[in-house]
C-alpha cells in the first residue's frame, strides 16, 4: 500500500513537472514573437529577479509591503474577534452584527475602500493598512462567528458552574475551543490580504509593490511587473507550504487527541 501511495507521489509530481516545462516552454515561445515589453522572456524575468535582490531600495518596497500586510492582518483579526464576541455577551446586538455590518462590510469592495481612504487620509501607510484591514475584518467576523455558534454547550455550562469570571472562561474555555476558526481566520485573510494590498498601494500608497507595479507600468518595465508578481507567489505558496499546513496537521493531531 506504501509502495502504491508512493508512486502516485512520484507520478504525480513528474506531471506537474512536466506541465511546469510545458508554461515555460509556452512562455518563451510566445516571448520571442512579440515585442519584449509585452511579454518578456523567462531569462529575462530571472536577471530582473536576482537583480531586484541586490537593490536595497527595491528590497525595501517589499518590506513594506510585508509590513502592511502584517499590521492589517493584526488590526482585522482584533476588530474582527471583537464584533464576532459582542453578539455572544450582549445578545441585542446580534442583528446589528448579523444583519447589518457584516454584510455591508462583506458586500463593500477593496477598491471602494481604497478611494474612500485616499479621500479621508491622503496617500500614505495608514491608508494602505486601512484599505486592507476593512476588506479582512468581515473574513474574520464570519468565521469567528461560526466558531462561536459551533461551541459545546455543556463545556461552556461546567465552566460557568466552577467560575463566574467571564475573562477566565474567555480564555480557558472560548478561545482554545476557537483553536480551529482562528488558525482558519488568520489563513484566509493572509492570502486575501496580498490580493487587496496590491491594488491598495497602487492607488492609495506610497511605497510597496503596489507602488512599485505602478512604477515599472508606467516605464514599460514588464520583467519587473512580472518579478513582483513572482516574488508574491513564491513568498504565499511557501508559507502555506511550510508554515500554514504544518501548523493544520499539529492543530488536527492535538484536537484528535482530545
Amino acid at each position: 500500500m506504501n509502495n502504491n501511495n508512493g508512486a502516485a507521489r512520484t507520478s504525480q509530481r513528474r506531471a506537474a513537472n512536466i506541465f511546469t516545462l510545458i508554461c515555460l516552454g509556452l512562455w518563451a515561445l510566445y516571448s520571442s514573437i512579440v515585442e519584449a515589453y509585452v511579454m518578456p522572456g523567462p531569462w529575462s524575468v530571472a536577471v530582473r529577479f536576482f537583480e531586484f535582490f541586490s537593490d536595497f531600495d527595491l528590497i525595501g518596497h517589499m518590506l513594506w509591503s510585508f509590513f502592511h500586510i502584517l499590521v492589517a492582518i493584526v488590526v482585522s483579526f482584533t476588530l474582527g474577534f471583537i464584533i464576532a464576541l459582542l453578539p455572544f455577551y450582549l445578545w441585542v446586538t446580534t442583528s446589528a452584527v448579523d444583519r447589518r455590518l457584516t454584510p455591508f462590510l462583506n458586500s463593500y469592495s477593496g477598491i471602494g475602500w481604497t478611494l474612500l481612504a485616499v479621500l479621508w487620509f491622503g496617500i500614505n501607510d495608514f491608508t494602505v493598512i486601512f484599505a486592507i484591514s476593512m476588506v479582512l475584518v468581515p473574513f474574520a467576523i464570519i468565521n469567528i462567528r461560526e466558531g462561536l455558534h459551533q461551541l459545546d454547550q455543556e463545556r461552556l455550562e461546567m465552566g460557568r458552574s466552577f467560575s463566574r469570571g467571564q475573562i477566565k472562561n474567555l480564555s480557558l474555555i472560548i478561545i482554545p475551543s476557537l483553536y480551529p476558526y482562528l488558525f482558519a481566520t488568520l489563513r484566509i485573510t493572509f492570502g486575501v490580504s496580498w490580493k487587496v494590498a496590491l491594488t491598495a498601494e497602487l492607488f492609495g500608497g506610497d511605497r510597496g509593490l503596489g507602488f512599485l507595479l505602478n512604477l515599472a507600468r508606467q516605464d514599460f518595465d514588464t520583467p519587473l511587473i512580472l518579478v513582483v508578481i513572482f516574488i508574491i507567489i513564491i513568498f504565499v505558496y511557501s508559507t502555506e507550504r511550510f508554515v500554514f499546513t504544518p501548523l493544520q496537521n499539529s492543530l488536527a493531531e492535538h484536537h484528535a487527541k482530545i
